[in-house]
């Protein structure tokens, strides 16, 4: 009896395994459904795709090519847009479509319009769209068609259309292939017709800069989370984060953050400010959510709510041995060493780099409002960190940096594996690519001084007694982070020149 029902098992199993297979996701298609999504259905690419590329979602499905008819979208007419699909692994139920067409709008902002639920494929059926990714069979071309009204109110000479697979606020990532940083594929860039404005006079493509001075030898900065201590009022500060895609400002993505940087002979320090309305922590063990941990044990932070910062020490933006430090409200930490761009990298659980880099660093994190709170509204978290020299050996041609050194970095405020940047990416990459991190030149405070002396004269607070340096008021570190030169450097730079030790 035993090896008669072994029997009808095994006779069983292929069969059970390609039902189950064919029902990643949850019930199948009716056959009307199937019937009418049959066109849509491939067992090979079309000899016609339009663009073709290669877009790779975690190693699950990659978008192969993409058309628009007509390729010229005026204002206010309809386009069809056609993307083609490729399934190298089932996806796991729940995991639909989206669509995101960027656009300009008067006053210089950008929107964007939501194509989640346009498209025979994505006609939405008890919560989910009928032909979504969790429904797709492995080696199937799936032909995902959408139309799109292009509104009166574009001012720009394109739309630039987005895709991405998401499940409640995760995203999968897109690990190769033309993206925005923020697991958004970048597709069809439909032409309006519309002649572009003069660029600015500073390029595009140029990155932000910025000198952080080093500290005297009387100031100290205590690593609290505060920010607080005087000489954090004179140092050098970033821009505010602006979107990693345009490089324009983004006031409509969730957070937003600025940073500011001071050095010694010992450390590295960083102060990060995040402007975020719902604070969320979420880590609590490897053991309670091992699927939010790395393989090494380490919290995958970027899914949630975290400051990163991207470090390449050598200054020249080949993303050869480069560094990771990603620190949540929390105070957790990942960190990560890089040989190369995005390597070495495991997937889906890592490790993502060499994750036993241990930079012995110190950080504390002050948060003004609540975590994992939803129902409240918080003003965000302060990060404040100090790294030791000695982290950066693998990468760096001076430890400490010589006065006139330039390294590459990046600051992040990040949500749900999307962010805010310091430097934007422009599409030419993910928040890894380091020649388009911002540039950071150490300089002591005389160097600062003699270019500051000769760029510019001095202001009517830049006297000083000879001899003596001006002491800081504690309160200019509450002042807010802006770019240039803070008053209260301005004011010990000047007594540097005229006589200060």
């Amino acid at each position: 009896m035993r090896s008669s029902v072994r029997s009808l098992f095994a006779r069983s199993l292929p069969l059970l395994l390609l039902v189950t297979a064919a029902c990643v996701g949850g019930s199948k298609l009716s056959a009307e459904e199937k019937e009418r999504l049959k066109p849509y259905i491939l067992d090979a690419p079309p000899a016609d795709m339009g663009q073709k590329t290669d877009i790779n979602f975690e190693n699950k499905v990659h978008i192969i090519g993409f058309k628009a008819e007509p390729e010229l979208a005026k204002p206010g007419t309809d386009v069809k847009i056609t993307y083609y699909w490729r399934c190298e692994d089932p996806i796991e139920q729940g995991w639909q479509l989206f669509t995101h067409a960027e656009r300009e709008v008067e006053g210089d902002t950008r929107a964007f319009d939501n194509l989640d639920g346009n498209g025979p494929l994505r006609e939405i059926k008890s919560n989910r769209q009928v032909l979504g990714p969790d429904r797709w069979e492995r080696g199937k071309i799936y032909v995902d068609e959408q139309t799109y009204h292009v509104p009166e109110k574009v001012v720009s000479p394109y739309v630039t259309v987005y895709l991405g697979i998401y499940k409640g606020d995760a995203r999968l990532r897109v690990i190769s292939g033309p993206n925005d940083g923020d697991n958004r594929a970048i597709t069809v860039k439909l032409k309006t017709g519309i002649a572009p404005k003069p660029e600015p006079k500073t390029g595009a493509l140029e990155v932000p800069t910025l000198k952080a001075v080093k500290l005297g030898a009387k100031d100290k900065i205590k690593v609290d989370g505060k920010g607080d201590d005087a000489p954090w009022g004179a140092a050098a500060s970033t821009s505010p984060f602006v979107d990693v895609g345009t490089g324009r400002p983004s006031p409509s993505f969730p957070v937003q953050g600025a940073a500011k940087v001071a050095w010694d002979d010992q450390n590295l320090y960083l102060l990060i400010d995040v402007k975020d309305p719902n604070v969320v922590g979420f880590f609590t063990s490897k053991d309670k959510q091992p699927e939010s941990w790395t393989a090494t044990g380490q919290p995958m932070l970027w899914t949630k709510h975290t400051a990163e910062v991207m470090i390449d020490p050598d200054g020249d933006g080949d993303n050869k041995d480069y560094f990771e430090l990603q620190i949540n409200p929390q105070n957790k930490v990942f960190k990560s060493r890089f040989d190369e761009y995005n390597k070495p990298k495991v997937e889906p659980k890592g490790p993502f780099g060499h994750e036993d880099w241990d930079p012995k660093l110190t950080s504390a994190v002050v948060v003004k409002g609540t975590i994992d709170k939803p129902d409240d509204k918080d003003e965000g978290y302060t990060v404040e960190v100090a790294i030791p020299w000695k982290a950066f050996e693998k990468g760096a041609k001076n430890l400490p940096p010589k006065s006139g050194d330039t390294w590459r970095v990046n600051f992040y405020a990040m949500q749900d594996n999307g962010g805010t940047g310091w430097s934007p990416i422009l599409g030419q990459g993910n928040f890894h690519k380091a020649s388009r991190f911002g540039k950071i030149t150490f300089v002591t405070s005389a160097d600062a001084a003699t270019d500051l002396d000769a760029s510019a004269p001095a202001d009517a607070s830049g006297a000083a007694d000879a001899g003596a340096r001006p002491a800081l008021d504690a309160s200019v570190a509450a002042r807010p982070f802006e770019g240039g030169i803070p008053p209260g450097l301005r004011q010990r730079l000047r007594a540097h020149v005229d006589g200060g030790t």
